[in-house]
């Protein structure tokens, strides 16, 4: 073996072409931001109606229109790359390797959950926000509910978002600060101001073409390496040789254990429930639909990104068994030459193809325009739910153009310094890591439990959404946080599978722990992380749906049923769909059982004004 498998991550450097190319990255990030911030404005003759003859989104002014929401003008194609943008992070590609290197292939059927979490958020969820014309999810919840729902979950955004922020951009910080020797708060710093300048300057269609470049970078740069690294291995069947040998290969896992980590219905289901959460209410995401000029271009950015998602996650995961063949005699980690897990993809890069100048440059700018993407995305993204939910939903403050462009422009700069003072947090307190995947856990789950309750739960009022997301929210938080505290105190261990060591050299220190009895420790901590976002939803439903029964049901007839889901539009009674001319008034406080029968059995078919209108 090499005797190059034995050098240290850290003693790796980059080559001045791969400074070079590192470097024309940004260039093209910040010069993409002045492009739309300055050269590329258009405003609509009339931004308030779209091709389909439906509201659009109004932030009180045109300017304001143009800069969230690109007027609702913009294409799919930039649309869809900023969505996979939204998810992408260098967390992402980094973790997705090692994760197939320690547990195998199973992870790899993801794909099939967000096959079906596109149809589901395209069909179910997309339509409802498509007609009443949100530009902040968050909306939906004070027309559907009260002001104190959408107060609560917008709030439980800005919070996700804030502790989410230092993740995003510490890890390629890390990375790069390993091949070159700057300090990590330099590169966090450099990160940061590119970033907060171009969305400030440019907006969303900054936001959203700079991510389709950076995305664009971000697949090139992992493509070409797990190319140079299959054809240094051998090719692909030599390589899926190698690891199912290892005992990688695993792709039918039918445990019914839930506290197994990868298995088929874990990731079925857990998988189908974290992805559709994330991408039907998330307003990183809504707000992005909301950008196109239709429902039908809107439907299909949500089928072009999860084909994006598909192929960038199949390549991470064939890259995590191309590290997997080459480190299968001598486990990097175990021999101490890295740190943790998310440096195994870099330290394959510097050891396969760093003497080709230029490749790992190109790396490390994907892993950087990853960061950039996600960034960019949470920035825009939270000050205009800044804007739209808490300064004017929760404080109900009617404000100008100009302070309303104040506002927003400050929160993106606000936001970028609270993203660099906590990566100092991260630095020194490992728990905030912890923290932050806990906080994400009990957001995404309650978040789109509320969600559903309102479009898919006609009789759900307001008290039983604030019942449901307060159990929600308790239970995930309750599951998440104890699980990372059993894992702090080292309660509980991975349970990796069987790597090697027998050729790593003889005075190599083994640094893995060992396997740790977890028969007593409490159930639910032990519990595979797919099911914590089920478990919050399912939780957040159910007690939503009970409270609301108990409180007094909503009267079905007086609903709109714009604000549900079209799929249960064929139950609903005729009134439904004459609520916006007569107006809505008081929707709850029915009798239950009236309720559940207009529900079941006043209107088994769709009526011919139905039809007309959906």
């Amino acid at each position: 073996m090499d005797r190059q498998i034995y050098t240290k991550y850290e003693e790796f450097h980059f080559h001045a072409v791969d400074y070079i190319v590192f470097a024309i990255m940004i260039s093209v990030s910040t010069g993409t931001g002045i492009y739309f911030g300055y050269f590329k404005k258009q405003l609509p003759d009339d931004p308030m109606i779209d091709s389909e003859g439906r509201k659009k989104t109004d932030f009180g002014s045109t300017k304001m229109n143009e800069y969230l929401l690109g007027s609702r003008n913009l294409k799919i194609f930039p649309v869809a790359m900023s969505l996979v943008g939204s998810y992408i992070s260098g967390v992402t590609i980094l973790g997705t390797a090692s994760e197939i290197y320690n547990f195998g292939t199973q992870y790899w059927i993801v794909v099939i959950p967000i096959v079906l979490m596109a149809f589901t958020v395209s069909k179910i969820y997309l339509p409802v926000f498509a007609t009443v014309g949100v530009g902040s999810s968050y909306e939906y919840l004070e027309m559907r509910f009260n002001s104190h729902i959408r107060s609560m979950i917008s709030f439980m955004f800005v919070l996700d978002e804030i502790f989410f922020l230092p993740i995003i951009i510490y890890v390629p910080a890390i990375a790069f600060n390993q091949v070159s020797g700057i300090n990590v708060h330099v590169i966090c710093g450099i990160i940061c101001l590119v970033c907060v300048f171009y969305t400030l300057v440019g907006g969303i269609k900054a936001v959203v073409h700079t991510d389709a470049w950076q995305i664009l970078v971000m697949f090139i740069s992992v493509l070409a390496v797990v190319i140079l690294g299959s054809v240094a291995s051998g090719g692909p069947v030599k390589v899926f040789e190698e690891a199912n040998k290892g005992g990688r290969i695993i792709f039918f896992n039918i445990n019914p254990s839930m506290f197994e980590r990868q298995t088929v219905w874990g990731i079925l289901i857990g998988g189908f429930c974290y992805w559709t959460s994330f991408n039907s209410v998330n307003q990183t995401m809504v707000q992005r639909y909301m950008s196109l000029s239709t429902l039908k271009k809107a439907q299909w950015s949500i089928f072009v990104f999860s084909g994006g998602i598909i192929l960038f996650i199949s390549v991470c995961c064939y890259a995590g068994l191309l590290v997997y063949d080459f480190y299968k005699r001598c486990d990097p980690l175990t021999a101490g030459l890295i740190h943790n897990d998310d440096q195994l993809l870099p330290v394959y890069v510097m050891q396969t193809v760093g003497h080709l100048h230029g490749v790992p440059g190109l790396f490390i700018a994907g892993v950087f325009g990853a960061a950039l993407s996600s960034l960019s995305v949470v920035l825009n993204s939270t000050a205009l739910v800044f804007l739209e939910d808490i300064v004017k939903g929760c404080l109900k403050q009617q404000i100008s153009e100009k302070i309303s462009t104040i506002i927003v422009k400050s929160s993106i700069i606000f936001l970028g310094l609270i993203a660099l003072s906590l990566v100092f947090v991260l630095e020194k307190l490992s728990g905030i890591l912890s923290v932050a995947t806990s906080v994400t856990a009990i957001a995404a789950g309650t978040s789109f439990g509320v969600f559903s309750l309102g479009m898919l739960i006609p009789w759900a009022n307001s008290k039983g959404a604030i019942a449901g997301a307060v159990a929600g929210a308790l239970m995930s938080g309750w599951i998440s946080f104890g699980t990372q505290m059993a894992v702090a105190f080292h309660h509980l261990s991975p349970h990796d599978l069987p790597i090697s060591v027998e050729e790593c050299p003889s005075n190599v220190t083994i640094t893995r722990m060992p396997s740790i009895d977890e028969t007593n420790i409490f159930p639910l901590y032990r519990l595979s992380f797919h099911w914590i976002n089920p478990i919050g939803v399912l939780t957040t439903i159910g007690i939503g749906t009970i409270a609301s029964f108990l409180t007094g049901a909503t009267t079905i007839k007086k609903l709109d049923a714009d604000l549900l889901s079209p799929i249960i539009h064929r139950y609903l009674p005729k009134e439904c769909f004459l609520s916006r001319e007569r107006g809505a008034g008081d929707v709850s406080g029915e009798n239950n059982m009236q309720t559940l029968t207009h529900l079941l059995h006043e209107h088994n078919g769709e009526s011919d004004d139905q039809k007309d209108k959906y």
